[in-house]
């Protein structure tokens, strides 16, 4: 069994993509989730399935909360939780594409400790330990260093860019893309590909717990829209909104409304 966490995540989103692979393009049964939360599919509930029994048998102390399990108070009561989504892009992945992946998150206290992003159709795997540094496949990564907008790209969705969520009425002048994953997003940021993501909608923590180790390991940055630091096993697992990245964080904050 691995020895620390990071690795034993590491060796668990291996085992994940292995497991989503085998689903992906075959059809796989859907369903659609209570109150539209959207959709979720036999291999969302395969790789919980999986990453449940390994990562409870290796570490029976810690907490658990996953997109696809009912949520309890007893992770609440823990030191460690275990942060999952089992899936993130789940409707990339029935629509063939392949920014979907694998988040997964050990936090301890409110504060991310190990991550891992695997985006099994890249052939990429993204960790972090708390002050060891990210990593892509092994290959340490860094947050961008741009500073000026009119430089900058940002993966983020087109309705955050309407004028009241900026305090001039209009955004920095940044350029736009987007990917289907925000645990994907928050990856592009921490290794410099794209300089800041951001999202102005409440956000689940299992999609950002492990990215934001990511980031912050890359020497970046991961706040709310109001610049307060992301914190992690709350009773309501929600975050109010997420910016992160390089050194462009400051100026697209400094632009917030």
């Amino acid at each position: 069994m691995p020895e620390t966490d990071v690795d034993l995540l590491i060796a668990a989103a291996k085992r994940a993509g292995d497991i989503a692979k085998s689903h992906f393009g075959q059809n796989p049964e859907i369903w659609d989730k209570a109150d539209n939360a959207g959709p979720v599919t036999a291999a969302d509930l395969a790789v919980n399935a999986m990453l449940h029994d390994m990562l409870r048998a290796a570490r029976p102390d810690y907490g658990w909360l996953s997109e696809e399990n009912e949520d309890t108070a007893a992770r609440l009561t823990t030191k460690r939780t275990f942060i999952i989504d089992p899936i993130d892009g789940t409707r990339a992945f029935i629509e063939g594409g392949k920014d979907w992946g694998h988040s997964i998150a050990v936090v301890e206290d409110g504060t991310p400790i190990a991550a891992a992003v695997a985006m099994p159709m890249r052939d990429q795997i993204f960790s972090a330990g708390l002050g060891t540094g990210a990593f892509c496949n092994d290959d340490p990564i860094r947050a961008s260093a741009v500073t000026d907008a009119t430089a900058a790209t940002v993966l983020t969705a087109k309705p955050n860019l309407h004028p009241e969520y900026w305090k001039s009425g209009t955004p920095p002048a940044f350029k736009r893309t987007f990917r289907s994953s925000l645990a994907y997003r928050m990856a592009l940021a921490a290794c410099g590909r794209f300089d800041a993501m951001l999202t102005l909608r409440p956000t689940w923590e299992w999609d950002i717990a492990a990215g934001t180790l990511l980031v912050t390991e890359a020497g970046g940055t991961a706040t709310d829209h109001t610049g307060a630091a992301l914190r992690f096993n709350n009773a309501h697992p929600q975050t109010p909104s997420v910016l992160a990245g390089g050194a462009i964080h400051a100026p697209i904050l400094a632009a917030l409304a």
